[in-house]
């Protein structure tokens, strides 16, 4: 909300304060200024001139000369380029010596050998927003009304002497959504009245002694969308320009200008809060309103020439036969204000905030009128703004406003009223405010109370502060006008605990330490996905079904695009995407990880609510380490990525994880693998993207692992276990077998475990070979063994048996013969 420092004070006696000194005491009570912005940028001797004569340049066809009188007695002679100059016209004249924006000089010149004497000026050259002036004067000098001084200061003229303060306004503070709002507001801070605008005696001179009842109509069908509406008759209307004084409020709200209905009723909107809309009457059936829910698939051409689809949730403004407006967002051109408009319906309504919101948002279309809306209007200015705005239309547009106001009430507004104790405001605030202290704040307020027993009292809150709905509001009302740097400064007591994390929370940390130390990057993307993301593209060869193929696709009701269209149920395609990102920029080493939800259903129309797959999903491609003079580059592969994986999982304390080989849709058939642990399943999968997909997508050997976490956070021990150092020494044995070259290592590793039992401290397969001297459909598997008693030394003898019986039992299980 941008207020005028100047049409704040006909509020509001602001004498003894500047602008910057109000923003600051704005600030302090909690209302936040971003900044104050001077409406001079720098202009000064700059007058209003009346061309009395205009010539033509004798030496440039684009140039002319004019007789300016700029109230001196003495006529200057200008020359000026613009089309539009013409004599008779009032214009603003900077004259020599002047100064305008950018530190320009005004000094006397000749031009094409004729003498200048100052400089005739368009709008864009005083620094004024050329995109909030009106149309007609956008280009060319800036032609003042006829009625302007001649020799009056361009800064009095414009309002250019005027500072902006520019409201950041937190969303409960609508009621500083206008000028009387913010004028109430400063009237609390420095103590003083507020002056409010009188329209009743101007209405009743341009009283048309028509009975407005007789010629128009209201009703309202959608009770709960809206509550109040409102409406005048005025006959006789000129449409034409605004008065001067009235752009230059516009403007310094940051709002554009258009014509004097239009400008009124922005004007009032400003001033009170509370949005108008003005109809050609001679437009509507029989002068008739009705406010009702739309119809399915009916449509309106709304003031910006859009046709709209409207929904049955919308609620419109009607005249019983047709839409002519979308209630609180944009009327429609159908009923559109025109130059030869001469009777006009005035708007003031209560409308639904949620609904105006819904609507707006939905039809992408957000106004001034719209905003304050949503934020809930006061329903107690409905009548006076409208009073004001058929009042200034009567004074400057010729209006005769009929009789009587035609309206249409289907709720009422409850008064708030509050009962506040002088014992818990201070009490909250840690202050000794008596009650005639806080008595006082509530008078500068201008919130009426009464007195109650034991020091309490009752608070009739004003309509215009709906964020005011209990005592602890009133008392942040207090603390605020008391002044926040005036509340004592107190060490806090009571009891506290310490925070924490949870288990998830915990693990989750250490989960990304671990990943991030072991040189991935963690990235975050979308929980949003296209169809083809989730394998719902029939024929996509790239696709990648995750571990939840049968899962079906969750569609958004209101999705952003189509490539967000679905939420997703694997991370791995939008993990795919980074890499193709980053492989189109010339990173083609890759290693990154992603910690987040899938959403799972095996609902086709939903009606619970879908499950919520905590998943961790890895990807590697790319090299494992780059060229270096003393060793060749090495792409990543399976072990790379499985290794990452289970320094993880050892660090959490996990036991029991168990790989097996499987061949899913999307995944290369020899080098993937299922993640296993006891009591749970199968709970992730491991391995490289089949080659088909990585040539769809274009991708080099690319490894990928998707895992549920909640099963490794289930399994992940609270603590860490430390051990002592083994204070006896261990005895190691190798072990090369050839086995057939199906039998999986893992197998291997446990049966050994399960023979060896509590004397096997670990176990490492270092070397597996293939050739011709071993056969075909053969291996070599090589696995290092350490035994080791945790509180004798072993025997070598008791070494050498168990170590028989572990070559006993991999012969009797697996065929598998020592090799030599």
């Amino acid at each position: 909300m941008n207020v005028s420092y100047q049409w704040l004070s006909e509020y509001v006696d602001v004498t003894g304060f500047t602008a910057e000194e109000l923003a600051e005491k704005l600030t302090r009570s909690g209302i936040e200024v971003d900044i104050v912005e001077d409406r001079n940028q720098g202009v000064s001797n700059v007058v209003v001139g009346f061309v009395k004569k205009r010539d033509k340049h004798p030496d440039a066809d684009k140039l002319s000369v004019c007789l300016v009188d700029v109230g001196t007695g003495e006529d200057l002679q200008i020359v000026c380029g613009a089309k539009n100059i013409d004599a008779g016209q009032k214009v603003p004249v900077a004259v020599v010596g002047a100064v305008l924006p950018g530190g320009l000089n005004i000094k006397r010149a000749k031009l094409r050998g004729v003498e200048s004497q100052g400089m005739i000026c368009s709008a864009k050259e005083l620094g004024l927003n050329d995109k909030l002036l009106p149309k007609e004067i956008q280009e060319g000098i800036l032609v003042l009304p006829e009625d302007t001084a001649v020799g009056a200061s361009i800064l009095d003229v414009l309002a250019i002497n005027d500072k902006v303060l520019e409201l950041d306004l937190t969303p409960n503070r609508s009621d500083c959504l206008s000028m009387l709002g913010a004028a109430y507001e400063i009237a609390a801070i420095l103590g003083r009245d507020v002056k409010l605008p009188d329209a009743e005696s101007a209405l009743q001179a341009s009283a048309s002694g028509v009975k407005a009842g007789d010629r128009i109509s209201v009703a309202i069908t959608a009770n709960e969308q809206c509550s109040h509406y409102a409406a005048r008759l005025i006959e006789g209307v000129r449409v034409g320009t605004s008065p001067l004084w009235m752009q230059n409020r516009l403007m310094a709200a940051g709002v554009r200008p258009i014509n004097n209905i239009v400008d009124i009723t922005n004007f009032v909107m400003l001033e009170y809060g509370q949005p108008l809309h003005a109809f050609d009457a001679d437009q509507l059936h029989n002068g008739h309103i009705d406010v009702r829910l739309a119809k399915a698939g009916e449509k309106l051409t709304t003031l910006d020439d859009v046709e709209r689809t409207l929904e049955p949730h919308m609620l419109l403004v009607t005249d019983g036969t047709k839409p002519v407006a979308i209630a609180g967002v944009m009327g429609g051109a159908n009923s559109e204000v025109t130059d030869g408009t001469t009777r006009i319906l005035l708007e003031s309504a209560k409308f639904a905030g949620s609904s105006v919101r819904r609507t707006s948002r939905q039809l992408g279309l957000r106004s001034e009128a719209s905003l304050r809306f949503e934020k809930e209007v006061n329903p107690e200015s409905v009548i006076p703004a409208l009073n004001r705005a058929a009042a200034l239309i009567a004074q400057y547009a010729s209006g005769q406003v009929a009789d009587g106001i035609v309206e249409a009430v289907s709720g009422t507004n409850k008064p708030v009223s509050i009962e506040l104790a002088v014992d818990r405001v201070n009490g909250y605030l840690g202050t000794a405010l008596s009650v005639n202290d806080i008595e006082a704040i509530l008078k500068r307020l201008h919130f009426t109370f009464e007195s109650a027993r034991d020091d309490k009292l009752l608070v009739h809150v004003p309509s215009r502060r709906g964020d005011i709905t209990r005592d602890v509001d009133l008392i942040e009302e207090v603390a605020r006008l008391f002044g926040y740097d005036n509340i004592p400064t107190t060490l806090m007591t009571g009891v506290t605990t310490p925070g924490s994390l949870t288990k998830e929370q915990a693990i989750r940390r250490i989960t990304r330490n671990v990943l991030t130390q072991s040189g991935l990057h963690e990235v975050i993307t979308y929980a949003f996905t296209h169809p083809r993301a989730n394998g719902q593209v029939e024929g996509d060869a790239a696709a990648i079904p995750g571990l939840y193929p049968e899962a079906k696709p969750i569609g958004l009701a209101m999705p952003m695009s189509e490539e967000r269209s679905q939420l997703r149920t694997s991370l791995v395609p939008h993990l795919l995407e980074v890499v193709s990102y980053n492989r189109n920029r010339s990173m083609d080493d890759v290693a990154i990880f992603e910690i987040g939800k899938a959403f799972v259903t095996d609902e086709v129309a939903l009606t619970k609510l879908p499950q919520e797959k905590l998943l961790l999903s890895i990807v590697l491609t790319g090299k494992r380490r780059g060229p270096h003079w003393a060793s060749k580059s090495e792409s990543v592969d399976f072990y790379d990525l499985k290794g990452i994986f289970d320094r993880l999982v050892q660090y959490l304390g996990v036991q029991g994880l168990s790989y097996t080989s499987a061949a899913p849709e999307g995944f290369h058939p020899g080098r993937t693998a299922e993640l296993s642990l006891p009591g749970l399943g199968v709970i992730g999968r491991i391995g490289q993207l089949h080659p088909t997909v990585q040539q769809q997508r274009d991708l080099d050997d690319t490894y990928v692992l998707e895992v549920e976490l909640t099963p490794i956070l289930e399994a992940a021990g609270d603590a860490i276990v430390y051990k002592l150092l083994p204070r006896y020494p261990s005895i190691g044995r190798d072990i090369a077998v050839v086995v057939d070259a199906g039998v999986p290592v893992g197998s291997l590793e446990k049966a050994i475990t399960e023979v060896a039992g509590e004397l096997l401290e670990s176990i490492q397969v270092f070397d597996i070979y293939t050739g011709e001297r071993l056969g075909a459909g053969r291996k070599s598997v090589a696995i290092a063994l350490v035994y080791r008693h945790a509180e004798r030394t072993l025997q070598d003898e008791e070494v050498t048996e168990l170590h028989a019986k572990v070559v006993a039992a991999l012969e009797q299980q697996f065929g598998a013969e020592l090799r030599k």
